[in-house]
């Protein structure tokens, strides 16, 4: 079902988590997730480019209390959110004691290598790899094919992409290009909340769809300009929508 004219998941956490346990079964290949908030979907709403590329995407998944409230008035009573930060424990913990492999591409340097001792704290030891990309807008075919080669040679299962949006869209768009993994999951801050490096909001908060406001008083300088900005969009196009 569309919010903002992007397909979302709309059959809820759980249902998701068992749905890409299955992927993990079966032959797929490069197939892109991204969870999706307020930013991603007026971005795409909003660029045309964008558009073009997470319409490709696998699954856009809801993660926002607005987007699953959109989706359950237009009728999708299973929708609930389905946050990058949640979904990427959930699957780690899920794949422990199987042979499913993750590589963490993302954060700052040094984070990605946190993040690896915390999945070995939840008891999955099978993340192959590491990698913080240059810090950069876009990268060239180069150093695309570079990082794909040290992605591939791990036998990479699943790629998690913590590059913040919509720089980490366009990153997993075209790594898809090189790469020879299953799924590619795009996670945003989803690699600094787990290693502490950024304070999540507390559940009420999110559940209340009050997240942006508290990471904004978190980090005005930062998200100031970008909330400012989408969510009156965000409430202007989902009026249209209606």
């Amino acid at each position: 079902m569309k919010v903002l004219n992007t397909e979302l998941y709309d059959k809820g956490f759980q249902s998701a988590i068992s749905d890409a346990l299955g992927l993990l079964k079966n032959g797929v290949k490069n197939l892109i997730i991204s969870p999706s908030d307020a930013n991603v979907l007026v971005s795409a709403r909003t660029n045309a480019n964008l558009n073009e590329i997470v319409t490709k995407f696998y699954w856009n998944l809801p993660d926002g209390m607005p987007s699953v409230w959109m989706l359950k008035w237009k009728g999708a009573k299973k929708a609930t959110r389905i946050s990058g930060y949640a979904f990427f424990e959930e699957l780690i913990k899920k794949t422990s004691d199987t042979s499913v492999q993750h590589f963490l591409c993302g954060g700052n340097l040094g984070v990605a290598e946190k993040l690896k001792g915390v999945c070995e704290s939840w008891g999955n030891s099978n993340v192959c790899g590491t990698l913080s990309p240059p810090y950069k807008e876009e990268l060239s075919e180069e150093e695309l094919k570079e990082i794909a080669e040290k992605i591939n040679q791990q036998n990479t299962t699943v790629l998690w992409v913590g590059l913040g949006a919509p720089k980490q869209l366009y990153f997993a768009h075209n790594i898809a290009k090189y790469t020879n993994v299953k799924l590619i999951v795009t996670i945003g801050a989803a690699f600094d909340f787990h290693v502490g490096t950024v304070q999540k909001a507390p559940s009420w908060i999110e559940s209340s769809g009050m997240e942006w406001f508290y990471r904004l008083l978190k980090e005005p300088g930062r998200l100031a300009k970008r909330y400012l900005k989408v969510v009156p969009q965000f409430v202007f196009y989902s009026i249209i929508d209606r």
